[in-house]
């Protein structure tokens, strides 16, 4: 994947990510993957966490960090929630997710209410201000990069297809 990116992909140092460039100060976690696999993880890495992060971009357009804007997007899309499932959901700690949650209720992002089917717990709904500030956080990360909108359609066919693959294999 390098060769097709000129100059390939940057590490944090600026360095060539292709390791046949560039020595890497991580080892591979599997000693024994092939390169062609390694390749290609460093290069899917490079092009989300850094020549695509949306993180930036997210946190400047809602004015809070990624971490509270993703949750507030999870709760959009599947509240109302309890705490331990919105932190089930977010694989965050309970009391980082309340702390989350309590930012969010003082934004108006999202009300914590006593759960009717267990007083014991809270449900965290997402309000008509909430759902406008998820629908910009997906707006800003659900674009593509333009490295993708530049492929072809057969070329993100195929991408698509591996992918799936990928993500469904154990």
């Amino acid at each position: 994947m390098s060769a097709a990116h000129p100059g390939g992909p940057r590490d944090r140092e600026g360095l060539s990510a292709d390791p046949a460039a560039t020595p890497s100060a991580d080892p591979p976690a599997d000693p024994v993957a092939d390169p062609s696999a390694v390749r290609v993880w460093r290069d899917l890495r490079a092009l989300v966490l850094e020549v695509a992060d949306v993180r930036t971009r997210v946190t400047e357009e809602l004015g809070m960090s990624y971490f509270r804007a993703k949750a507030l997007r999870h709760i959009a899309a599947e509240g109302p929630l309890t705490l331990s499932a919105l932190a089930a959901g977010l694989f965050a700690d309970a009391p980082h997710t309340t702390l989350t949650v309590e930012y969010l209720v003082q934004r108006g992002h999202v009300t914590r209410e006593p759960n009717p089917a267990d007083r014991r717990s809270k449900l965290v709904e997402v309000t008509e201000q909430g759902a406008r500030a998820a629908a910009a956080m997906a707006r800003v990360s659900d674009t593509p990069p333009p490295a993708l909108r530049g492929l072809s359609q057969a070329d993100l066919t195929t991408l698509e297809r591996i992918l799936d693959s990928a993500l469904r294999a154990d």
